[in-house]
């Protein structure tokens, strides 16, 4: 698979990358450990080098899971994780609350965004151990905080960390350029991580653009809507309890139905290189400028192989052009 530098921090990745948010189970409806280690192993064994996880996706369960399936291949693995999210403190910035399943049942619990430099060192210690590793590859902070820790003191304690051995580079994720800016003020800075899909492009294009500027590594998450660039996710779709699109409008039946539109018109494109929709709306997201990297969320091997096959896709200036007409055509009448 075709491999990209990140940034200027002399590692270089996948161009698609395991997305482990589904495997921690948060959100998506559950999950099956061994499945989702059958998978990571999968896609390292077709080239999918890069695993992207969070403490936050199943509150450190994802990282654990991570952790198992990488333990004993370690050195074939670029690792990436993230901070700043914190489900077990109320502090810095309120974020969102959600019903957490415990075995007394439902239990509420408040998301904080949150960056104080004592917290990250804390985080990445917590992440060390659950990912069964003394390194991490790419430390990214999650979302930024912007209440209490200003963004110069974060990036002084992940230097820190740096010179420790325990991180190799620093990235950012959900960050506007004077946001990133700030961090590179105090220092190097690797990557940048944001929402960029065919669905999702207007609030990404300043963030692609300051990375190209700054020979910054730009990391799509979501490039495939969350599975409604599929064409899978048809009108008749049920989605389970916990699911997080349930009741997402993006997701009612009416804007499947007009998406599923604009797909048929991108099958041509697909069929010319004999993959599927899934596989074309992963490549057509790392032709972009400045995207350097796509995270491809799976759940098993079959999902892993079409991503990882996805990854060898090159599209010409022509299928990109008719593919851009096909969008503008389409994107004003979707719930985005």
């Amino acid at each position: 698979m075709l491999k990209r530098p990140l940034g200027n921090s002399g590692i270089e990745a996948s161009v698609v990358a395991f997305g482990a948010w589904a495997i921690g189970g948060w959100k998506w409806g559950g999950t099956d450990d061994d499945v989702a280690v059958r998978a990571i192993h999968a896609a390292i064994d077709r080239g999918m080098d890069f695993v992207d996880t969070a403490p936050i996706y199943g509150f450190g369960h994802s990282e654990e899971v991570v952790g198992r399936a990488i333990q004993d291949r370690r050195d074939k693995v670029v690792l990436a994780t993230k901070c700043g999210m914190r489900w077990d403190e109320k502090v810095g910035r309120y974020f969102f609350s959600h019903q957490m399943d415990t075995p007394q049942g439902p239990q509420p619990v408040d998301i904080h965004i949150y960056l104080d430099p004592e917290s990250v060192r804390n985080e990445v210690e917590q992440s060390l151990k659950r990912l069964k590793t003394d390194y991490i590859d790419l430390m990214q902070t999650h979302w930024q905080e912007r209440v209490s820790t200003p963004i110069e003191d974060t990036m002084e304690m992940l230097i820190k960390l740096k010179d420790q051995g325990k991180i190799r580079a620093i990235g950012v994720c959900n960050a506007d350029p004077e946001e990133m800016k700030q961090y590179q003020s105090v220092g190097p800075l690797a990557s940048d991580q944001e929402k960029f899909s065919m669905l999702d492009q207007e609030h990404a294009a300043k963030q692609r653009q300051f990375a190209a500027e700054e020979g910054l590594a730009y990391l799509a998450y979501s490039p495939i809507g969350q599975g409604l660039l599929t064409g899978k996710v048809g009108p008749d779709r049920q989605f389970n309890p916990g699911d997080q699109r349930l009741d997402n409008p993006r997701f009612s039946v009416e804007n499947r139905k007009k998406v599923m539109a604009m797909l048929d018109e991108f099958r041509p494109v697909a069929d010319a290189h004999r993959i599927n929709l899934a596989q074309l709306a992963i490549a057509w997201t790392f032709h972009q400028h400045g995207c350097t990297h796509v995270l491809a969320g799976a759940r098993n091997e079959e999902q892993v192989t079409e991503n990882a096959a996805a990854g060898d896709v090159s599209l010409s200036k022509e299928e990109l052009s008719l593919m851009k007409q096909v969008l503008d055509k389409h994107l004003p009448g979707l719930k985005l």
